[in-house]
């Protein structure tokens, strides 16, 4: 059997951003075989359990083919094939119908990071709808929180290489489950503690990477930011902050004020931390040179989150952590992709400057926006059906048969159930793409590995077709992905000079040029934040810490005593691996703490409900004192509704409040009630 190998890069939404390698047998085009790249310093030869399995999805028998038009109500299931041409037609005559007799802000565009490739995400998409000059729509769902908190405190989206963590002598994991959302940074925590390491944990559940650490600190839900003052209070208390880097700090006086109302005794009652061990942490933390915060966006989705990211990266400032190889803090590393966005997505398109949809507030829009409605709505690259909150609102949204719908898919999912035409889309192994990281530096290309199935098409490409079906002649619109991935390189960054696409062709992946040997990049070494006054910014009062709404100490108590959290499961992928037998019966639970359960009569591996006043779902109890504290619930996501008996997944318990920082989504501050079915 003839066989190739070539070179790909996962697309999936995850630090990692693996480069693939994958066995093609050339007698058929079909591949074989799917493994991490050796060569690639951070993949490093080895692949995650979900994409290990990825060709199973690639050759699912379930994946969608050809185009379809529904023929039924909305949700029934009932479609009939139909053509390319009479797709698009349709498509574009509807869109252009809504946009003369509504306005184009009548229709709204919905996406996330189905896919991290650049031009499939955000290129071709965001040409065609600025030029239509629909709604924009604000990606809040995941990170924008801590983005927010990042950008305020340092004004870059810089961190810790994953190389230095090897370097590191005291590393906290500060909501994040390395082995389960970053696995590849694991290998170097390893090596880290071989060296004789620590690892610390700060998570309110005690998940694999946990169960693996030296030390785990379980803590109330939302209660990040309430630790990290304690423990700033601690190091000014006791003398231990790097007197000279704090020169760096603009606002150090509030910064000591804010920390100074928050002794660990006040800490302890609020996160449910003991007191000693705050103590300890603040004391380990401040003395141990290198040291590193791998803090993950777990801690964002709470009404405090951004502020909580924000105190948390203030205690590297104030221990001059940044100095140091194998210091510092890692959330993300997309700034140093610099790459030309205005003239990748060319918002010049746009008529007039049109409004803002954040697409966390979903079931709002669809619900209640008006001036004017959203009568269109086009969804690709995302599951909303299953992943927006107030999944309630969101489904009477979809439900809508005034609402046009547009889902470019894969599978049939919750919301291409509920579409008016679906646009069967190629999967990350089938088109070129460009490939950013947020977990590491490293510039990566991606070329067609396998043929395309069927009928299906790239985004870039449907986007294409849409735009010349509604006349728009601009230029852009005839641009290759070669030529798209040119200009989003020819920004000017030096973190991008020297790199070309023909150098990517030949290379597969580029470090970017970071100033500095790999395992050695150090931004802020001597300070010199690129803020507006070159220096770290705390938040100061900002800072002061108050209890997220609904939580067990929050304003909105009310009869729900217990404080949800929808963890991230091991073997998915948010929704994408939801239709997965395994993954779904993964997803079908919820954990308890025995002492909650016998408060309640729920005997383990018993039907449960789950509710509150946004709805209510069933799931079978699990009973693990191991796994959670008194007071929280634990439900795996993403199981997709429509598996359910009941149409539900865990989404229609939260809420579409938004986060103190950047409006993203407050997933993790949901309180609920449990009881036998």
């Amino acid at each position: 059997m003839p066989i190739e190998t070539i070179h790909s890069v996962c697309a999936l939404d995850c630090p990692d951003a693996c480069s693939l390698l994958v066995q093609v047998d050339t007698s058929t085009s079909r591949a074989s075989k799917l493994r991490g790249n050796p060569d690639h310093p951070v993949t490093r030869g080895f692949l995650c359990g979900k994409v290990a399995r990825y060709l199973e999805r690639e050759y699912h028998p379930d994946r969608l083919l050809y185009p379809l038009l529904r023929t039924g109500p909305k949700g029934s299931g009932q479609f009939r094939r139909i053509s390319w041409p009479e797709a698009i037609s349709r498509i574009a005559g509807r869109l252009g119908a809504i946009a003369a007799t509504s306005g184009a802000e009548s229709i709204l565009p919905y996406s996330y990071a189905g896919t991290m490739g650049l031009l499939n995400g955000a290129g071709m998409d965001r040409r065609f709808f600025h030029r239509l000059g629909a709604s924009r729509l604000d990606r809040t769902i995941c990170a924008s929180a801590g983005g927010a908190a990042l950008t305020a405190s340092m004004n870059a989206r810089l961190g810790t290489e994953p190389e230095q963590f090897s370097q590191s002598r005291l590393i906290l994991a500060w909501g994040a489950n390395v082995l389960t959302t970053n696995v590849h940074l694991w290998p170097f925590l390893v090596e880290a503690r071989r060296q004789g390491a620590r690892l610390i944990v700060i998570d309110p559940i005690r998940t694999r990477t946990a169960s693996l650490a030296d030390q785990h600190i379980p803590l109330h839900p939302g209660s990040d930011l309430a630790l990290a003052l304690a423990l700033a209070h601690v190091i000014f208390r006791d003398g231990l902050e790097d007197h000279d880097y704090c020169r760096h700090i603009h606002d150090l006086d509030e910064y000591r004020e804010t920390s100074a109302a928050m002794p660990p005794s006040r800490a302890a009652a609020l996160t449910g931390v003991p007191e000693a061990v705050i103590e300890d942490l603040a004391r380990s933390y401040a003395t141990t040179r290198p040291a590193v915060i791998r803090v993950n966006y777990g801690v964002q989705r709470s009404d405090r989150g951004g502020r909580a990211v924000q105190a948390i990266a203030s205690l590297a400032a104030l221990t001059g952590q940044f100095r140091h190889i194998g210091g510092g803090i890692q959330l993300s590393t997309s700034g140093g992709f610099a790459f030309d966005r205005a003239a990748l997505e060319r918002p010049d398109l746009q008529p007039h400057p049109t409004r803002l949809v954040n697409m966390t507030e979903l079931g709002h829009a669809l619900t209640a926006l008006d001036g004017p409605p959203v009568q269109a709505l086009v969804n690709y690259n995302s599951n909303p059906a299953a992943v927006a909150p107030d999944q309630t609102l969101v489904h009477r949204g979809l439900a809508r048969e005034d609402l046009f719908t547009v889902v470019l898919e894969h599978f049939m999912t919750d919301t291409a159930l509920r579409a008016d035409i679906i646009l069967p889309a190629t999967t990350f192994l089938e088109h070129t793409d460009l490939y950013y990281a947020y977990g590491h530096y490293y510039l990566q290309l991606a070329r067609p590995a396998l043929p395309a199935p069927g009928e299906t098409k790239s985004n870039v490409e449907i986007f294409r077709l849409l735009a010349a079906a509604l006349g728009f002649h601009d230029s852009c619109f005839a641009d290759s992905e070669d030529d798209m991935i040119r200009q989003a390189l020819d920004s000017g960054s030096p973190y991008l000079a020297g790199i070309t696409l023909e150098r990517l062709d030949a290379e597969h992946f580029v470090r970017l040029n970071l100033g500095a040997p790999r395992g050695e990049f150090l931004p802020f070494r001597d300070g010199a934040f690129p803020t507006e006054h070159g220096r770290f910014v705390t938040g100061g009062r900002a800072l002061a810490y108050t209890p997220p709404v609904e939580s067990r100490f929050g304003a909105a108590k009310g009869p729900y005593k217990l404080e949800l959290i929808s963890w991230k499961n091991h073997d998915s992928m948010n929704s994408t691996f939801g239709n997965r037998t395994d993954v779904d019966a993964d997803t079908a639970i919820a954990i308890l703490h025995p002492e909650d359960a016998a408060a309640r009569s729920i005997a383990g591996q018993a039907r449960i409900r789950l509710f509150n006043d946004r709805g209510s779902f069933t799931a079978t109890a699990r009973l693990d004192a191991a796994h959670v504290q008194p007071g929280v619930v634990c439900v795996p996501s993403l199981r997709w509704p429509l598996l359910s008996a009941e149409g539900k997944g865990v989404n229609v318990l939260t809420s579409q409040r938004l986060t103190d920082l950047g409006e993203g989504a407050t997933f993790y501050s949901c309180l609920i009630e449990v009881e036998p079915c």
